[in-house]
This record gives C-alpha cells, sequence and structure tokens, in this order.
C-alpha cells in the first residue's frame, strides 16, 4: 500500500476538516483517534475519499506514514497533548516530525520542542485559525518550533492554507513556541476586536436607537469601507437573523460571553512583560463581567445610572462611531505588535511583523482588509517602534480621534460601558504624552517605601531619596 504523506491524531471537527482540506489537496493521510469508533465513523462518513488511511492503533498508524514521518496532533491542549506524545514516542524514530495543531500555551511547546529534540524528533507548534470552516477550505496558519521541520512540511501546509493575492496565509514565526505565541496574540487581538464591535453595536441599538433594520444597513456599509473584515461581516449577518415568531434571534440570546482561555493567557503575558495591553485586557474583563449575569441582576435592581437621552443627529453619532471602531481597532493592534516585540526581545525569535500581519489576511477570525495597511507598514520600516508611528496610521487615528472622543463621550453621558474604546483612548493619550503624572507615584512609593526616585535634571540610573516627611515639616509655617 502507497504511504501515507502525513498522519493526523485526533477526528473532532477541526481535525476531520483539515484531513478533507489536506486529501482534497492531493495528499495522502492516515488518521488515527483514541475511540477507534470515531475512525470508523469518520471514514464511513465524510472521510470516504481514496487519500485517507484508516488505523486503528498507533503502531498501525505509524507503520501507514512515509519518512521522515509527519504527524499532525488535533487534540486538547495540555496533559492530553503530552500524553498522545508520550504514546506515539515507542513507534517514532530519529528525523521524524510531530506537529501540535491545538490551542496549546506557547510554554508548553517550548518544553515539548526541547524534549523531542532528545530523541532526535523535530517538534513544531503551529498555531491554525479560521474555525470549522477555515480548516476545510483554506486556514491561516503560524508554524514554529524545530527549523529542521519546516522544509518537510512545508509544502503540505502552504497548499492547504487559505491564499491572499495568491499568497498562502502561512508563514513560519520562529523557533521554540513562537508559533503558538504569535497564534496566542492573534487570539488576544479576536477578543479586543469583538468587545469592540460589540460596544458599537450597543451604543447603536441602546443609545442612538437604531433598529435590527438601520444596524444591519449599517454594518454592511461599514464592511464595504476601511473596516471590511470577517467580523463586521458575520455581524452584519446576525443582525439580519429572525427567529421562529419573527424577532431578531440575537435578542433571545443569553448576554453571558465564554472564553477559553487565550484571551487571559495574552494579557498574563502582557502583565509579565511589562506591555501596557490595556484594551486587549478589558476585553477579557469584560467578558467576566458578562458572565455575571446573576450578580448584574440584582445590581440592577438597585443601581442607577444616568437619565441622559440621545438628542443629536443619528447620521452624525453611526459616523462618529465608526471613526471610534476604526481608531480603536488601529490601538489593539499596535499593542498586539508591541507584545510580540516583546516577546521576540526576550525569547529571541526573530519574528517577521509583515510576515504575520500576511498570515493573518486570510483564513483566520481577524482577517480584514486592515491587516494590509499594517504588512505595507512593516514592508516599509521592519523595525518600526510602534504602528501608531506609521504615517498611515497616525493620519488616521488624527482623522478620527474627533469622532472616537465624541463616541466615549456618548456612551458616558447615556450610562453605556465603553471599556475597550475608552482603554483604547487612554493609552492613545498616555503614549503621546511627553509627560506623565507618575512622577508623583514615585515621590508616593519614595515616602513610604524609600524606593528612591530619579530626577529629570540628572542623568538616568541615578537613584535619590528625600525624607519627605521631615521635609514637609520643615517647610510648614
Amino acid at each position: 500500500m502507497e504511504k501515507a504523506d502525513i498522519g493526523l491524531i485526533g477526528l473532532a471537527v477541526m481535525g476531520q476538516n483539515l484531513v478533507l482540506n489536506m486529501a482534497d489537496h492531493g495528499f495522502r493521510v492516515a488518521v488515527y483517534n483514541r475511540t477507534t469508533t470515531k475512525v470508523d465513523e469518520f471514514v464511513r462518513g465524510p472521510g470516504r475519499h481514496d487519500n485517507v488511511i484508516p488505523t486503528h492503533d498507533l503502531e498501525a498508524f505509524a507503520q501507514a506514514l512515509s519518512r521522515p514521518r509527519k504527524v499532525m496532533l488535533m487534540v486538547k491542549a495540555g496533559e492530553a497533548v503530552d500524553a498522545t506524545i508520550q504514546a506515539l514516542l515507542p513507534h517514532l524514530e530519529a528525523g521524524d516530525i510531530v506537529i501540535d495543531g491545538g490551542n496549546s500555551l506557547y510554554t508548553d511547546t517550548e518544553r515539548r520542542v526541547k524534549e523531542l529534540a532528545a530523541h532526535g524528533i523535530h517538534f513544531v507548534g503551529m498555531g491554525v485559525s479560521g474555525g470549522e470552516e477555515g480548516a476545510r477550505h483554506g486556514p491561516a496558519l503560524m508554524p514554529g518550533g524545530d527549523p529542521a521541520a519546516w522544509p518537510e512540511i512545508r509544502n503540505i501546509f502552504e497548499t492547504i492554507a487559505a491564499k491572499v493575492d495568491g499568497e498562502p496565509c502561512c508563514k513560519w514565526m520562529g523557533e521554540g513556541g513562537a508559533g503558538h505565541y504569535v497564534k496566542m496574540v492573534h487570539n488576544g487581538i479576536e477578543y479586543g476586536d469583538m468587545q469592540l464591535i460589540a460596544e458599537a453595536y450597543q451604543l447603536l441599538r441602546e443609545g442612538v436607537g437604531l433598529d435590527p433594520e438601520a444596524l444591519h444597513e449599517v454594518f454592511d456599509r461599514w464592511n464595504r469601507g476601511v473596516l471590511e473584515s470577517y467580523l463586521i461581516e458575520i455581524t452584519r449577518d446576525i443582525l439580519a437573523v429572525r427567529d421562529e415568531d419573527g424577532t431578531l434571534l440575537l435578542d433571545k440570546i443569553l448576554d453571558a460571553a465564554g472564553q477559553k482561555g487565550t484571551g487571559r493567557w495574552t494579557a498574563i503575558d502582557a502583565l509579565e512583560l511589562g506591555v501596557p495591553l490595556t484594551l486587549i485586557s478589558e476585553a477579557v474583563f469584560a467578558r467576566n463581567l458578562s458572565a455575571m449575569k446573576e450578580a448584574r441582576l440584582r445590581a440592577s435592581e438597585v443601581l442607577r445610572g444616568p437619565e441622559a437621552h440621545f438628542d443629536g443627529d443619528p447620521e452624525q453619532a453611526v459616523a462618529a462611531i465608526h471613526d471610534a471602531l476604526y481608531c480603536a481597532k488601529i490601538v489593539s493592534y499596535a499593542q498586539g505588535f508591541m507584545l510580540l516585540r516583546a516577546a521576540d526581545e526576550h525569547y529571541g525569535w526573530k519574528l517577521r511583523y509583515g510576515d504575520i500581519a500576511l498570515t493573518w489576511r486570510g483564513g483566520c477570525i481577524i482577517r480584514s482588509r486592515f491587516l494590509n495597511d499594517i504588512a505595507a507598514a512593516y514592508a516599509k520600516a521592519p523595525d518600526l517602534e510602534n504602528l501608531l508611528l506609521d504615517d498611515f496610521f497616525r493620519a488616521a487615528i488624527h482623522e478620527g480621534q474627533a469622532g472616537w472622543r465624541d463616541t466615549v463621550a456618548l456612551g458616558v453621558r447615556l450610562g453605556l460601558p465603553t471599556p475597550a474604546l475608552a482603554s483604547a483612548l487612554a493609552f492613545f493619550d498616555g503614549y503621546r504624552s511627553e509627560r506623565l503624572p507618575a512622577n508623583l507615584i514615585q515621590a508616593q512609593r519614595d515616602y513610604f517605601g524609600a524606593h528612591t526616585y530619579e530626577r529629570m535634571d540628572r542623568p538616568r540610573g541615578e537613584f535619590f531619596h528625600s525624607d519627605w516627611a521631615g521635609l514637609a515639616r520643615g517647610g510648614e509655617g
């Protein structure tokens, strides 16, 4: 029997769709699942394909693969990945390649690269974005890990990835945990984008008072401009879906958002690296607050906000909210790439930021027209310190910030929460400030804890301490 080009373990929906994607592109794929009945169900159903080879134990699975063996894992992140690797190891040999396509924490990937290298096996941690549809017809892929593996697997993954302008949305990210780190930041930005859109929706619906038909038209119009993206597109579609009784289905969905943890990981890592990832962190906290449904119901009975009502021009408000969404989106990506830059400096991955933007242009959840502009910014200046300093994005912020400020003020006046829009604006104002009130914080820290401070009239690196209480007493009278 002809050997398989690659094997895949884990036949949940994502795994099945990746198998079908590879098989449709002419690659022979051996499949295995710990619950072997899933293998039989798959090959009797959607996996009935000449290029799919079913196996029922790991020995047969390994024997079905051409050398060097290429094994892709699509199992639950965490202990399940380690358990699968340990079970697989006796059937592998030096030079074989293991690829983890789940949402693994990048530090686990760093560890696995080293552990498997000790056995002569190349390990790759690959972010896969695009959901079920992307897996089936073209995902965005973010591989990283042992670079020796890339020449062996490159053709397969570039072939099955989404394409934009003929270019595959699949680039080698770097060594160690780089691939899964980039995917983690992608998911953090996804949290931010979704929260920004939700805030814009609430302002339009509850603040300005647009009905579902008008909202649908607004998002449809926005999707033909600078905000064109997958998330704006699906929001437009959601606003057109009616339930059986003719009412908007969205209105019947419980307002408690779930999360799987990658946004939280992004925020935690930003804290560890000292990066002010304010917008994405607020998006994570907003989901946490939404999950407190019962507590919010109780609070709504006793806590009151302003009695103000919108009395402005609806079209002007729509335009302002559009600009706020666009400006805050720029900040979200600027913060995301700040985090990537800090991690790159810490881990030495040699990330190529333009390649990351190109990878995210298609197949993934945050795909948008906007990413072409990010790729262009890094093509022009690969060492760009911050996206906000690029000519294109600086001009966009300057043009849209009046509407952004009006939108945040509108939310405050009406008592509608805008944590992501407002935190993005606060970051922008802080980042562009030559001086911040942190001098007072340093004085306070030195007063109560003798933590010392630097002086603006002395070289950086010289530290001073003052007897603040004594000086204050000496100045009395």
